[in-house]
């Protein structure tokens, strides 16, 4: 490509070029409506080997990066409350919420069988194509007016489920190795993954009861903690608790072998708001969203562009089985749940279309496999690619689908709810 010459630039203005370019792509972006990750992303392609070259390797910007993944991690689940999650498996929500996950697992799978992909690299496709970047899609909801409707909710509801089903079991394949040789090697690690997750499990249970338990006396709770953190001295107090009660999580599920991502996101579900004035609440996630949303994630996403490689992207069959399946069998399986949920087709469809967007989530599952060895530069390219066409397209899909259901709705003097 348009390699220029360079020596090692300093850390300092490494990170200062690319925080430039990713803030400035990322605000193009959002000029056409986008996600800002899009222009971050595309700042890293820019600056890394596939164009200029300016920063050949992420190098010692890393550390940020994975400080990044943590933070957007936190932001994810503090958007979520535990009565949402089971909210998304009530009734016939099930069947969104499971018909979305399975069927682009089993296309993920199946492409890895066809290619002849290493076990682990196979259910690692697999999540790529079944995940959907919760963030992403309340932003783009949020943006075309449509969060409170009622598909709009159960695109939500069923992103949460497959952001959690995913994490789960990103948490099992990380232990896994295809070194195993035999049936009692392959059993034992199997065991091994279900223990940590079951105690893991019964953590985040015990830690639920609790805090469900101390709600009751919120009242007695809550000047208590108003008082505790008015005799704290130091600046930004409630900010580094949270942080560090999320932290205790994610150290939690690293000593028990699963990724800190794991332990982030189910931390971030479990602060305990009711323990909070609900304008202290929101002064610290306004906090953490301008720490992360200006200064860590377009870091993230830059390194993610730095790592993409166009030069690798050699493997064309591939690239365009991903992403026909990663398009079709999302689509699909949003509709085929939205069907069996007793949902009209247009709002069947759109609820497909809405839960097509990865982004986020999907980047950062490609990171950890490609950061793990599970696949290579080409592979990993391929994932951001696919991650970047699902995200820039979902908002205008996704615009004909609500403006469908509003045709339909007319048509038939607004009989659908």
């Amino acid at each position: 490509m348009f390699h220029v010459d360079h020596y090692q630039l300093p850390f300092i203005v490494n990170l200062l070029i690319l925080l430039l370019s990713a803030k400035l792509l990322g605000e193009l972006a959002e000029r056409f409506r986008q996600p800002s990750m899009i222009g971050e992303v595309i700042a890293g392609v820019i600056l890394g080997p596939s164009l200029f070259n300016v920063i050949p390797s992420p190098g010692e910007i890393k550390v940020i990066a994975e400080l990044g993944v943590f933070m957007l991690i936190v932001l994810a689940g503090m958007e979520i409350e535990v009565e949402e999650i089971r909210k998304s498996i009530q009734g016939k929500n099930i069947w969104i919420a499971l018909l979305g996950f399975i069927i682009p697992m089993i296309s993920g799978l199946a492409i890895g069988l066809v290619f002849h992909f290493s076990n682990t690299f196979t259910i690692f496709l697999g999540l790529c194509i079944a995940i959907t970047a919760l963030p992403v899609s309340i932003r783009i909801l949020m943006d075309l007016g449509k969060l409170k409707t009622d598909v709009g909710q159960r695109i939500i509801s069923a992103a949460i489920f497959n952001d959690i089903v995913a994490l789960l079991i990103l948490g099992i394949i990380l232990d896994f190795n295809d070194e195993s040789k035999n049936i009692r090697d392959l059993t034992f690690s199997i065991l091994s993954a279900t223990l940590k997750i079951s105690v893991f499990t019964f953590i985040l249970v015990m830690a639920y009861r609790f805090f469900k338990l101390a709600k009751r006396k919120v009242n007695v709770i809550n000047p208590r903690m108003h008082k505790f953190l008015h005799y704290l001295r130091g600046k930004e107090s409630l900010f580094a608790l949270v942080i560090l009660f999320v932290m205790v999580f994610s150290s939690i599920a690293e000593l028990l072998g699963l990724h800190f991502v794991v332990g982030a996101f189910f931390g971030a579900i479990l602060i305990p708001r009711s323990m909070f004035a609900n304008r202290d609440f929101e002064r610290v996630q306004r906090s953490i969203s301008g720490i992360t949303m200006g200064f860590l994630a377009p870091i993230f996403f830059a390194t993610m562009g730095i790592s993409f490689n166009i030069e690798s992207l050699t493997n064309w069959w591939l690239l365009l089985v991903v992403l026909i399946a990663s398009f079709f069998s999302k689509i699909f399986g949003g509709y085929l749940g939205g069907r069996l949920a007793g949902l009209s087709r247009s709002k069947s469809v759109t609820l497909g279309l809405g839960l097509n967007a990865r982004g986020i989530m999907e980047l950062v599952i490609a990171n950890i496999a490609l950061a793990k060895g599970f696949i290579d530069v080409p592979v990993f390219s391929i994932l951001v690619l696919m991650a970047l066409l699902t995200t820039i397209t979902t908002p205008f899909l996704l615009k004909k689908g609500f403006n469908l259901i509003d045709m339909n709705n007319g048509r038939n003097n607004n009989t659908y709810t």
